[in-house]
């Protein structure tokens, strides 16, 4: 094998890796300014906190910046400012995966990057000139950051060698765990010293400069590379031959009939229900019912996403191992992956609702629940490229479109199942998570596959790994 150190292979993972850690700081960013950019009297028509357990939160009193514009914006329209990401999201998944098996994915998901970075340097703008267009700027964002998955997948299509795409992909999407982690608490002590508005103003130059490293410096293929050792281009070429398909039309009718395809489709939506259920509404059930406020403790709303963070880049290194050196099946790996990232992380989640007050145990099971969660990146999430690799892209494209309703409809249902805030409507939010959980790991198991479909490949010549 050609070593990884300096490789053009890992160049690309380390630069798809800041690029994924900025689309996701760029995306959370907006959930914490957003406390600060409305007036408090209006965030909450007096919500009932209940009252069963004690509170605890020791507020240190630093000066804090206020000098940061406020909005009256009611619940209602608050939900629509988060949501509205997600409706620009899904409409371009599918096209961002068509697209990039025809223009390539480095164009794509350089634009993608810098598109969301702009409209975030407008947001404030946007804020000023009415909630309408500052929904409409969300949106935008969604449509730039929708291609750049199926993007990136399509590119590994043609990059990462069989044996090292658990390790190639988990790096390059670990980036998004990361700049959760990050952006959370950094956009907290943002808008405490300085003004909300930087929050979108350091986050968006960044991304604006990320795009010039990015167009600098990567290429589509190995063929086209400028840096690229001749061994490291053989190597590519080589391990992927048998895998690629030189049809130029895409067999829309095959994929969708594909049985493997739709067993990702279920573990997919069923892996970001619990995700986005989470990420949106833990902060309002640690201050609501654990009565202690995350939004002074970044931290421990990070805590969560560091454990999958670590996860997933170890997890990454133990699949290849596991199929390269203990020669493992891949679909015998994506499996066992699945099934841990999911069910695991179901367990768990139900039984943080049933610790009552010992806010420390809650903390640690959500953290516990949200890490094992990272298997699912070496599991159901880079199976697109080992069933199809030439069409990862829209593959991912059309798994990601029915992953991204759960972000839509998720936390909409939750808030309505948790009107007074009591113990035992969370248990039933936490449960109809895990549920859905378990049935998507365990359709997975059943259907998935690791083999090159037939209809993925010219001709017929089965290349069985």
């Amino acid at each position: 094998s050609v070593p990884a150190c300096c490789s053009a292979r890992y160049n690309l993972a380390l630069l798809a890796f800041f690029g994924f850690f900025l689309l996701y700081a760029l995306r959370v960013n907006l959930s914490v300014a957003l406390v600060d950019m409305v007036e408090p009297n209006t965030s909450l028509a007096k919500n009932t906190t209940s009252n069963v357990c004690p509170e605890h939160s020791s507020t240190i009193n630093v000066p804090r910046n206020t000098s940061g514009k406020k909005y009256s914006w009611d619940a209602d329209t608050q939900g629509w400012i988060l949501g509205s990401f997600f409706y620009g999201y899904i409409i371009t998944q599918i096209p961002g995966g068509y697209l990039a098996s025809k223009i390539g994915g480095k164009l794509l998901l350089g634009f993608g990057v810098f598109g969301t970075a702009v409209f975030t340097l407008l947001t404030p703008l946007a804020a000023n000139l009415g909630v309408g267009y500052l929904i409409a700027v969300r949106a935008l964002e969604g449509l730039g950051e929708g291609v750049t998955f199926p993007a990136m997948h399509s590119m590994w299509s043609s990059w990462a060698p069989p044996l090292e795409r658990s390790k190639l992909l988990s790096i390059s999407y670990a980036g998004a765990q990361l700049g959760t982690v990050v952006s959370l608490p950094l956009s907290g002590l943002i808008c405490y010293y300085m003004n909300w508005i930087y929050v979108f103003y350091i986050f968006g130059a960044l991304g604006v400069l990320w795009f010039f490293f990015w167009m600098w410096l990567v290429s589509d293929t190995p063929e086209i590379h400028r840096s690229i050792s001749h061994t490291e281009r053989e190597y590519i070429l080589s391990s992927l031959k048998d895998q690629l398909s030189t049809q130029k039309s895409v067999p829309w009718r095959r994929i969708l009939e594909s049985l493997p395809l739709w067993a990702i489709v279920v573990a997919h939506f069923s892996y970001n229900w619990t995700f986005y259920t989470l990420l949106t509404l833990l902060p309002t059930y640690m201050k609501e019912i654990l009565r202690f406020d995350a939004q002074e403790n970044g931290f421990l709303s990070a805590l969560p996403y560091f454990g999958c963070w670590l996860c997933i880049i170890l997890s990454g290194q133990i699949a290849d191992y596991l199929r390269e050196k203990q020669n493992l099946s891949t679909v015998c790996v994506r499996k066992c992956f699945t099934l841990i990232g999911m069910i695991g992380p179901a367990v768990f989640l139900v039984a943080a609702g049933f610790i009552g007050c010992n806010y420390m145990l809650a903390v640690a099971f959500v953290t516990i629940s949200t890490t094992l969660g990272g298997f699912c990146t070496s599991g159901y999430s880079i199976n697109h490229l080992d069933i199809a690799p030439s069409y990862a892209g829209i593959l991912l494209g059309i798994t990601n479109s029915f992953a991204t309703i759960p972000g839509m409809v998720g936390p909409v249902i939750a808030k309505n199942l948790t009107h007074n805030n009591t113990v035992g409507e969370w248990q039933t939010v936490f449960y109809i998570a895990a549920s859905i959980n378990l049935f998507g790991a365990i359709f997975f198991a059943l259907f998935g596959s690791g083999e090159v479909q037939d209809w993925a490949v010219s001709g017929y010549h089965l290349h069985r790994n």
